[in-house]
C-alpha cells in the first residue's frame, strides 16, 4: 500500500495540508488542476502533481480523497462515477451522514468503493495537528495509509456515515457556539450595550470572547460553514431534533461570504455590521 497514488479534490487550504503530509510521508500525491482558479493552482503546486483532469487525475490514482464545500460534495461524487473510477473514494466533507450515505451509491454505482470521513482540526501544518476520522469496509487499512506527522487517520467502529455524524456533532457545537456568540454580540450592540455585555463575558464567559476573535480571524472562509451548517441541520432533523439553530447559523455565516479570501481580519464592528445586513436566499444542495 506505500505506493498507492492519492488524488486530492480539490485542495484548498486543507486539501493541500492533508496533501503535503501525505507527500511527505512519500507517498505521490495528485490533483486535478485543469479549469482551477490561479489561487489554487498557487496553494496546490507547492506540495500536489498536477495530473490535469479529473479523469486523468482519478486514472493516476488507487486513492480519491474529496475536500470540497459541502454543497458540491454531491456534484462532485457525481462527477467521479461518471469517469468510471474503481479505486477507493474517501468523501471527507462536512456533510450529513445520509449525504455520505448517498454519496456512497453514487460513487459505488460507477464503480469506486467508498468510505466515509470527517475532518477535525485546522489544516495540518507545523504546530496543528488535524484528525481524519474515517468510517465503513476497509478503514482501518486506510487509516494506518493516511496518517502522516500531523495529519492523524482514526478508523472508528460502525459503518458509512459514522465519520460524518462525529464531524457533524463535533462542528455543531464548535461552529455552532461561535454563531450563537456571534449573533448575541450583534444584538447587543443593536441595543447599545455591547460595551456591557463585552466586560460581562471577559469576567464570566471569556470563551465567547475567544469566539467573536477566532470569528474574525476565520471570516475569510466563513463562506463555506453556511453549508456546513444546512448538512448540520438534516442531521439533527434526521434524529427527530431540532434543526432551526443550525438553519439560523447557516445564514449567519452567509452574510459573512464578502469577506472570502479577504486578507486581514476584519474589525469586529465591520463583522457585526455585515450580521445585521439580509442573508439572501438559502443555498440548496446540490439533488
Amino acid at each position: 500500500m506505500a505506493h498507492e497514488t492519492i488524488a486530492i479534490l480539490h485542495p484548498g487550504e486543507m486539501g493541500a495540508a492533508i496533501g503535503a503530509r501525505l507527500r511527505a510521508k512519500g507517498l505521490r500525491v495528485v490533483w486535478a488542476g485543469a479549469g482551477r482558479s490561479a489561487a489554487t493552482r498557487e496553494r496546490a503546486a507547492a506540495a500536489l502533481e498536477d495530473a490535469g483532469t479529473l479523469r486523468d487525475a482519478l486514472a493516476a490514482s488507487d486513492i480519491a480523497v474529496a475536500v470540497c464545500p459541502p454543497h458540491a460534495a454531491l456534484a462532485l461524487a457525481r462527477e467521479v462515477a461518471a469517469t468510471g473510477f474503481r479505486g477507493i473514494y474517501v468523501d471527507a466533507n462536512a456533510v450529513a451522514p445520509a449525504t455520505a450515505e448517498e454519496i456512497g451509491r453514487i460513487v459505488e454505482e460507477g464503480g469506486a468503493s467508498f468510505v466515509d470521513g470527517g475532518i477535525v482540526g485546522p489544516p495540518p501544518v507545523a504546530g496543528a495537528g488535524a484528525r481524519l476520522y474515517l468510517a465503513g469496509a476497509g478503514a482501518a487499512r486506510l487509516a494506518a495509509l493516511l496518517s502522516a506527522g500531523e495529519l492523524s487517520a482514526v478508523a472508528l467502529d460502525g459503518g458509512v456515515g459514522a465519520a460524518s455524524a462525529l464531524k457533524a456533532a463535533y462542528a455543531a457545537w464548535n461552529k455552532g457556539a461561535t454563531a450563537l456568540a456571534a449573533a448575541t454580540h450583534a444584538l447587543a450592540v443593536h441595543a447599545g450595550v455591547a460595551d456591557a455585555l463585552m466586560h460581562e463575558w471577559r469576567g464570566t464567559q471569556p470563551d465567547a470572547v475567544r469566539r467573536l476573535d477566532s470569528l474574525r480571524r476565520a471570516a475569510r472562509k466563513a463562506w463555506r460553514w453556511s453549508g456546513e451548517m444546512e448538512e448540520i441541520a438534516a442531521a439533527f432533523a434526521a434524529a427527530g431534533l431540532p434543526d432551526g439553530f443550525h438553519m439560523a447559523a447557516a445564514d449567519l455565516y452567509r452574510r459573512l461570504a464578502s469577506f472570502k479570501d479577504a486578507g486581514a481580519p476584519p474589525p469586529l464592528a465591520e463583522l457585526t455590521a455585515m450580521l445585521e445586513a439580509p442573508a439572501g436566499p438559502r443555498r440548496r444542495r446540490s439533488a
